[in-house]
């Protein structure tokens, strides 16, 4: 099966740009792009901070360049995000029986986990007990069927200082609560705007580069957040009962293309 995970795309009203970028012509791009070339694909998933400052405006426009895309959809909220407005702008997203934007669908491989890790009003994430026993539930009904977890904070740390203050502040929690039952294969994730894979207890994981701005590769700086322009990128997840294989393309490259020809 493969699906696209696109991450952060950080809307803004339209009209407006965000740190010289135009946060609506690089999603616009990425779709053209998935569109042209992975139609096949059972599912995209956005993995939060949909929009900048969780503005209504910012979620119509979203809702507009969305509707290009032809795959179906499923949205994750960040940190960025305004729950309740994205709810109004996105109605037909599920929800758990607490009103959090956590759902899950059965696929011919497994169990698709999409979680809910958003502190309203902070930047840090929080995976509160009503999520946590939801996610066990969840977990446990899949049974021995594989699962996989689509999410926008982290549940551990990633070794950029910036980006680690800025993960769920009951990280513990939130990963005892993913290994509690159940057969976790891979955890898919946004918020860092950065390509990292690795591993964690045995879980694989990674997360990519967002649709717009990207943080600076910085292993030492903690209070100060430094964003590139580095390109803009979308993954080609192919999932089966036994491998998890994750592409990341860079749709924006236009690098020149040369044939091999003899050796």
């Amino acid at each position: 099966m493969k699906l696209i995970q696109i991450t952060d795309t950080h809307f803004v009203p339209a009209g407006q740009s965000l740190y010289e970028l135009d946060p609506r012509a690089r999603l616009d791009a990425c779709i053209a792009d998935i569109n042209a070339h992975h139609r096949d694909a059972a599912l995209c998933v956005i993995t939060g901070d949909l929009v900048h400052r969780g503005e209504t405006e910012a979620y119509h426009a979203l809702r507009e360049s969305l509707a290009a895309l032809d795959i179906p959809l499923q949205l994750v909220i960040g940190n960025h995000d305004h729950r309740a407005r994205f709810r109004e702008a996105f109605p037909e997203t599920p929800v758990d029986g607490a009103g959090f934007v956590q759902s899950y669908r059965d696929t011919e491989v497994g169990r698709l986990l999409f979680l809910d890790t958003v502190a309203d009003g902070r930047h840090v994430g929080h995976y509160c007990e009503a999520r946590q026993d939801w996610l066990r539930e969840v977990l446990a009904g899949a049974g021995d069927r594989p699962a996989f977890a689509f999410m926008h904070h982290p549940p551990f740390d990633v070794g950029l200082p910036s980006c680690d203050v800025l993960g769920i502040d009951n990280a513990a929690e939130a990963r005892a609560a993913l290994r509690a039952a159940g057969d976790l294969r891979h955890i898919f994730f946004g918020h860092v705007h950065r390509p990292i894979s690795g591993g964690w207890r045995g879980v694989s994981f990674t997360t990519l580069r967002a649709t717009v701005h990207q943080t600076l590769l910085d292993f030492e700086t903690e209070e100060e957040v430094f964003f590139s322009h580095e390109p803009p990128a979308y993954a080609v997840i192919l999932l089966d009962e036994e491998q998890v294989t994750v592409h990341f393309h860079d749709y924006l490259d236009r690098s020149r293309q040369v044939p091999v020809r003899g050796g």
